[in-house]
């Protein structure tokens, strides 16, 4: 099992989404911005690790927004969605395809990776 967090970050009303690389796995679907914990790394240290990584951006982690479990063909992960800040930096694509800020009823026009099913429908829900 993968220990996975990834960034909840608002911006107004509108939260940001990340499109993966085409060649790696789950290749061009929609997630939210983050990776897998290293050994010794607590998840906010992860975090802020893969924000400065993938978007070249300094994130203050907050409260835990959700967690999933989710088992794909080729690994099982915990995720765990962190609230976070954007401190400093403006997000560039150091990783990521394409970058959007989107509101919850948007949700449904982008494809996103299986694992974040869950937290979709926890945001949709909310903003209703």
């Amino acid at each position: 099992m993968k220990e996975v967090v990834a960034a909840l970050i608002w911006d107004g009303d509108r939260f940001m989404i990340c499109k993966r690389p085409a060649h790696k796995a789950r290749g061009s679907l929609w997630e939210f911005v983050g990776g897998k914990v290293e050994p010794g790394e607590s998840q906010s240290e992860a975090l802020i690790r893969e924000c400065r990584e993938e978007l070249a951006i300094t994130v203050a982690p907050g409260a835990s927004f959700m967690e999933v479990t989710h088992v794909y063909p080729d690994m099982s992960i915990h995720l765990t969605l962190l609230n976070a800040r954007i401190t400093a930096g403006e997000p560039q694509l150091l990783e990521h395809e394409a970058l959007r800020w989107i509101t919850p009823a948007e949700i449904p026009e982008y494809e996103f990776c299986p694992a974040d099913e869950a937290i979709l429908t926890r945001l949709r829900g909310a903003a209703e």
